[in-house]
């Protein structure tokens, strides 16, 4: 894909917006809770520079067409919560994966919700995607919750995809079609 414009998407309490630099410290810290990171496919960082690190995958991400990593953040606040990723574009047959990370202080409370219904709102419409995908740790029943509540189906299982902190994990596969994501 092409370049990415940066956009803005606003639900009722966020707005979610492309990474900026100074917000390499609010990454640091939602990525360093080992809570948030405990179905990654990766450990909790414990570099600050890792926020840095991020930041710059996010620029080349928008800059190569490969990711819209977006920050979500209060409204009210302006206080960085989480983030939301669609990546992994496949331009010709109109798909791309999606992925998240929220602070734990903010779980449970519908913040993830809002911005994944905005999120596959603009993919579907205004990127023109037919297929939206997900891969998460079957035992994160909540990420489960979320994208079923979305209209995701489960497509697979993959027994001992990753292995973190010398944890043997498994994946399970969901995805959206646009035809789904329109009858909800």
């Amino acid at each position: 894909m092409s370049e990415i414009a940066p956009i803005t998407l606003q639900t009722e309490r966020l707005t979610l917006r492309f990474l900026h630099a100074s917000d390499a410290q609010a990454l640091y810290t939602i990525h360093s809770d080992p809570l948030v990171m405990r179905y990654f496919s990766g450990t909790a960082w414990t570099d600050p520079a890792q926020g840095d690190a991020e930041i710059a995958r996010a620029l080349d991400g928008y800059s190569d067409g490969s990711s819209m990593k977006m920050a979500l953040v209060l409204r009210e606040t302006g206080k960085l919560i989480g983030t939301i990723n669609p990546h992994a574009f496949h331009a010709q047959n109109r798909r791309c994966e999606i992925g998240y990370a929220l602070a734990s202080a903010f779980w449970g409370q519908g913040y993830l919700s809002e911005a994944m219904r905005v999120t596959l709102d603009y993919l579907f419409k205004e990127m023109n995607m037919n297929r939206i995908e997900a891969d998460i740790d079957p035992r994160n029943l909540a990420s489960a919750k979320l994208l079923e509540r979305m209209g995701f189906q489960k497509e697979g299982y993959m027994p001992e995809r990753w292995i973190v902190n010398g944890e043997i994990c498994d994946t399970a596969f969901y995805g959206l079609l646009r035809r789904g994501w329109e009858s909800i």
